[in-house]
């Protein structure tokens, strides 16, 4: 393993010698991609140098501590022994999961489709909740979102919507959302106080750039017609809505929500660029989940992966047991715990899969 990191030392040391060199800044493309390779290492560089230099000072102390040293010095320097000892352990394991192999799109924007599942208007509401809940924990992260394509249904619930998130790392904590949702709570339209469940079903996608996707616009049909919904400008007077058809597979996207057909068409055709991707990438996952089960799930949109009970004031999520007493503040976006549990049990598995295969 340390010789594994230090070929990413000499690289990293290579790499920053590169950056600096006025040729290579000349090629902006190659600069530019010198340089998210050079932090990409940082991280695991950084580390490696710290868990090296405890290894120096524990060695420095046990050559020390052979001398005739006075007995408060040699307390101090027992004491700085026993403290640099205990953190040999948890820095290896760092480093171990530093090394895990880096899904490629953990950096990637992501979009994100919430759909009301069973339990009609109810459910339409709760796809609501989901996606302000989203909004909130994007803000926490200092990320943008950009709304893509909504469809409402009157009383302030969405059937569907479709929303971009962008920043650094977005995937990589989202992809855990993707599932059905279950909410447990009396609906405002219950005049007998009976608890209903309903569902939700959250995708999370990341983007597919243009290199991604070899997007061939033969096989694809734009249709232009007038939008539809709850008024405003422009609906129901222009043909400014988008409905892109991929034929070769089916897949169906429309947008309305801009004025401009243009806008609406761009959009519609990132969406099907990203379904198209997500497709391909779903279809790898299967054949690599016949080898392997992971706890988090199997990524299947159909999998129950929580529950928000709101008369008990919790949240359950059931791949990894953990229940938490705080629904509000969970809705409002503290979605931190929940994500941190899923990521550190998921790279705990990877770590195992690699110790059993070595």
């Amino acid at each position: 393993m340390f010789e594994q990191i230090q070929d990413l030392v000499d690289k990293y040391e290579i790499i920053g010698e590169q950056i600096s060199n006025p040729e290579v800044i000349a090629d902006q493309d190659r600069w530019q991609k010198l340089m998210k390779e050079h932090s990409d290492l940082k991280e695991i560089v950084e580390k490696y140098l710290e868990y090296k230099q405890v290894l120096e000072s524990i060695d420095e102390a046990l050559i020390m501590l052979e001398d005739n040293l006075d007995d408060d010095f040699r307390e101090l320097v027992k004491e700085e022994l026993a403290e640099n000892k205990k953190r040999v352990e948890p820095l290896e394991n760092e480093l171990k999961l530093l090394l895990l192999p880096k899904d490629p799109n953990d950096d990637k924007n992501v979009i994100i489709e919430i759909r009301g599942g069973a339990g009609g208007d109810e459910a339409a509401l709760f796809a609501a909740n989901l996606y302000r809940m989203y909004g909130y924990y994007a803000e926490s992260n200092k990320w943008k979102t950009e709304l893509m394509s909504v469809n409402e249904n009157g009383i302030g619930g969405f059937k569907e919507v479709i929303f971009m998130v962008k920043g650094q790392g977005a995937y990589s904590k989202l992809k855990y959302e993707s599932g059905v949702h279950r909410v447990q709570r009396i609906p405002a339209t219950e005049s007998s106080g009976r608890i209903h469940t309903s569902t939700v079903t959250v995708a999370v996608m990341p983007e597919a750039e243009e290199l991604d996707v070899q997007l061939d616009m033969n096989d694809v049909r734009i249709d232009v017609c007038r939008a539809s919904g709850n008024g405003g400008q422009c609906v129901n007077t222009t043909d400014s809505a988008v409905r892109a058809l991929h034929i070769p597979t089916g897949i169906m996207v429309y947008c309305q929500d801009e004025k401009s057909q243009l806008k609406n068409k761009e959009k519609a055709l990132r969406i099907l660029r990203t379904r198209l991707y997500d497709m391909e990438q779903a279809k790898a996952h299967a054949e690599h989940a016949a080898e392997k089960k992971s706890l988090i799930g199997s990524g299947d949109r159909s999998e129950r992966i929580r529950t928000y009970n709101y008369p008990q004031g919790r949240v359950t999520d059931h791949r990894v047991g953990l229940t938490l007493h705080r629904l509000e503040q969970i809705l409002d976006g503290d979605l931190e715990e929940i994500i941190s549990t899923l990521t550190t049990v998921d790279q705990t598995e990877k770590l195992k899969e690699i110790s059993n295969n070595q």
